[in-house]
């Protein structure tokens, strides 16, 4: 499934890949493998806040010692070959008022730390940088939809009262599922090697390929998941000013969704993209298609995303359940165990047994050719191999924590029952997981699902919302006919 300079930009082998599920565990494992640094640490990321706490549970650090800032700041003191360097978004203001510690500050905090922070201007105007790529010493690197930011830990437990779960002001943020991933070996390197051309285009400074590094930076206590699988690197670049772009992102979600037999599992924050929902609606059709079952946040916890994702996500989804001619499709929202809503922030894809992908792009149109995005997936190259068993353990991993509920109890049901759905029906017995999707969208939300208000699909589009119409149009006639009329 994986097709260099087609879905993805190269195919390379990775040494060890771990899964990290939860920023609880990634933040220990960044923690460990920036101790190990040695000559490099390259950073992308939408967002950055030098005050987030790597691992709040120890109170011996409470003072400042596990705060990402200070950690690179002495990593840097000790070691004086130690280079060090941030790329962030140059978010607009309103959206970098949001954030507490917007990205004006942290780069004034580094300035004069022997630390190269950047920000990087968005290409084309009204875009954002969106990959969230670490590579340490080009021979491990972190790669998924985490940001490193104050309000973003959280464990497997999501519990409702979680006393680290705060803010440097001492206030409680919601719970967050997240998954990330690291790997090392030649996908590292290449990692590496997408986050140097980035730091080329923003700076005009080339970064040299490092050679093998004396100390393994692969972190302590991460037991490798796959040894030496093939992992593809897919890409989304928007084309602007003589430059071509990439779609993998996008291409990849089509050819996956299309190789689809049994089961196609989306977990993601956005999902508004009518490309995607075309593809997926002509699935449904199919009397021996795949089921589609999809986890989203029930609520954005920002304004703009309640009126534009959320929205427009209401009207994907009901036209998803319309075009379920066989009772294949579910949509969900995961709760804490009091009933507040979890923010699911992770974008992860499993096909079958056959593909994982994690990555940083989201279900919606910017993610597929306005936005900088980096996704990495492994495919399964037989039934039963290491990859395939590593995406059916996630599988239950994941859904039996959004239930509160063993993997090994998930596992049982979805073999009784053949079903993920079925089987999350009959565990959570209504009580951790909340249907999407289910009554039919207002006519604000058909208003801005059709003109695809806050999310372009390209460059041609971003100033051009009538032209997301047309493409709007288009495809939902393709995919599902008689639903039109009601989407419209």
């Amino acid at each position: 499934m994986l097709i260099p300079e087609i879905n993805c930009w190269k195919v390379e082998r990775a040494d060890r890949f771990a899964v990290l599920m939860e920023n609880d565990a990634y933040f220990r494992a960044l923690r460990s493998s920036l101790h190990k640094a040695q000559r490099s640490i390259l950073v992308l990321g939408w967002q950055f806040d030098p005050r987030t706490r790597l691992a709040p549970e120890l109170k011996e650090d409470h003072e400042r010692g596990d705060e990402i800032g200070h950690l690179l700041r002495r990593l840097v003191a000790e070691r004086p070959e130690l280079e060090v360097r941030l790329l962030i978004w140059r978010s607009p203001l309103p959206i970098a008022w949001s954030q507490g510690f917007y990205p004006q500050r942290t780069r004034a905090w580094f300035r004069k730390k022997s630390m190269n922070f950047r920000l990087d201007r968005p290409r084309p105007p009204g875009a954002c940088h969106h990959q969230k790529v670490i590579v340490i010493d080009d021979q491990v690197a972190y790669w998924g939809g985490g940001d490193v930011a104050t309000d973003r830990w959280d464990t497997l437990a999501h519990l409702d009262d979680e006393p680290l779960r705060a803010a440097p002001s001492g206030r409680p943020y919601a719970a967050r599922h997240e998954v990330m991933g690291v790997a090392s070996g030649p996908v590292a390197e290449a990692l590496g090697e997408l986050a140097r051309r980035r730091w080329l285009d923003a700076t005009g400074e080339v970064i040299p390929p490092l050679g093998e590094a004396a100390v393994d930076p692969w972190p302590d206590g991460v037991e490798p998941d796959l040894v030496h699988p093939p992992v593809g690197i897919a890409r989304t670049e928007p084309r602007w000013r003589g430059r071509e772009g990439a779609r993998e992102c996008e291409r990849l979600h089509l050819d996956a969704i299309a190789a689809a037999r049994r089961l196609i599992y989306l977990e993601n924050q956005y999902v508004t993209a009518p490309v995607i929902a075309a593809a997926l609606a002509e699935r449904l059709a199919e009397p021996e298609g795949p089921e589609v079952v999809i986890v989203s946040t029930a609520k954005s916890p920002s304004w703009f995303d309640q009126a534009a994702m959320d929205r427009a996500r209401e009207v994907l989804l009901h036209r998803l359940r319309r075009a379920d001619r066989y009772g294949r499709f579910s949509a969900w929202a995961p709760l804490t165990e009091g009933g507040r809503g979890v923010i699911v922030h992770s974008k992860v894809s499993l096909i079958d047994d056959r593909l994982l992908r994690i990555g940083s792009a989201n279900l919606n149109n910017r993610s597929s050719g306005f936005d900088t995005e980096c996704d990495l997936a492994v495919e399964s190259e037989r039934p039963g191999d290491p990859a395939s068993d590593l995406i059916r353990r996630l599988r239950a991993h994941l859904l039996g924590h959004f239930l509160g509920v063993g993997a090994d109890d998930f596992e049982r049901a979805y073999g009784q029952f053949g079903s993920v759905s079925a089987a999350l029906e009959t565990l959570q017995r209504g009580r951790r997981l909340k249907p999407l999707g289910v009554e039919p969208p207002t006519a604000v939300s058909r208003l801005i699902a059709r003109w695809q208000l806050g999310d372009p699909y390209s460059t041609k589009d971003a100033w051009r919302p009538w032209r997301r119409e047309a493409l709007r149009r288009r495809l939902q006639a393709l995919a599902a006919p008689s639903d039109a009329a009601g989407a419209s």
